[in-house]
């Protein structure tokens, strides 16, 4: 946990960014049976919206933190945010039903007026999968209900933050996963990945199978990462192996991986998102991404 804070040592520096463009990959057919599946054209089901959709390369990775802070970070430019997430599982029974923490916090961040039911439409008791819960409680998605809430959300703002559920391969229902919904939006991806050891292969994975399914991945963002002070690899290896794979970690990405590591966001105390918090060095260093030019390049770039 840090310290003190120097906002600019949190900047990420030139060399980690492989490119300054959105990574539009050839679409191998991944998903060429969705027609059938769906029993509808999914790129016509959906209204195109200008926005980010915002994915982890695993649960419990900070998706909910990130997407609540670009909603913030947007409305700070002047723009007027909506934000979305398809399905929750996890939520807390209340007298009025069933209520998202994720969708508190996303209404929270982005100052939006819709309720709670519209920014998540399907919820879950059980913390499983969405599949899993839907199963447990006999209770099918209903993913006409996700379709339609999205498709509301048309000329409601100028930008839309959208959150994942678990990973790209989180199964919404059997046939229909996350990565499935995030083709039907065409938004820009932005993969939240974390800092230590072992995220160098769970961030190329979700970049892999990102690509596969033709998506255009904006970059990632490295949450919980915990060095302060700039240092050598020499330095960083003095201090030990997690030390290590936590300041090589961002380059290897970005070289590896051939993306932008768009942000490294520091583990802050003040961070909740039970409690409705963003700390403000977090907050500084999304607010130092363009994030309305990712989504005005992602209009431009996606047919």
């Amino acid at each position: 946990m840090t310290t003190s804070f120097d906002p600019k040592r949190w900047l990420v520096p030139q060399g980690h960014a492989s490119q300054d463009h959105l990574d539009p990959a050839p679409n191998d057919g991944f998903g060429r049976d969705d027609r059938a599946t769906l029993g509808r054209d999914v790129q016509a089901t959906l209204p195109r919206l200008r926005g980010l959709f915002v994915v982890g390369t695993d649960t419990a990775v900070g998706k909910t933190l990130i997407a609540g802070a670009i909603a913030r970070a947007l409305r700070k430019t002047g723009e007027s945010v909506e934000v979305f997430k398809p399905v929750a599982s996890g939520c807390r029974k209340t007298p009025a039903g069933l209520i998202s923490e994720d969708a508190e916090f996303l209404a929270w961040a982005a100052e939006s007026k819709r309720t709670l039911a519209e920014i998540v439409p399907v919820r879950y008791a059980p913390a499983v999968a969405p599949n899993v819960a839907a199963e447990r409680t006999k209770t099918p998605v209903d993913l006409d209900a996700i379709f339609d809430a999205y498709a509301r959300l048309k000329g409601q703002a100028d930008a839309v933050v959208v959150e994942g559920v678990g990973g790209l391969f989180c199964p919404i229902t059997d046939d229909f996963w996350v990565i499935h919904f995030v083709k039907m939006t065409r938004l820009p991806v932005v993969i939240v990945a974390r800092a230590g050891l072992g995220t160098i292969n769970h961030t190329l994975l979700t970049l892999h199978a990102a690509r596969s399914a033709g998506l255009n991945v904006a970059g990632v963002v490295v949450n919980r990462y915990e060095i302060e002070t700039p240092l050598s690899d020499e330095q960083a290896a003095v201090k030990g192996d997690a030390v290590l794979a936590m300041h090589t970690n961002p380059q290897q990405i970005a070289d590896r991986g051939k993306v932008k590591v768009l942000a490294l966001v520091p583990d802050e105390a003040e961070n909740s998102v039970a409690d409705a918090r963003i700390g403000p060095n977090t907050q500084f260093v999304i607010d130092a991404v363009e994030w309305g030019q990712i989504a005005d390049r992602g209009m431009s770039k996606i047919p």
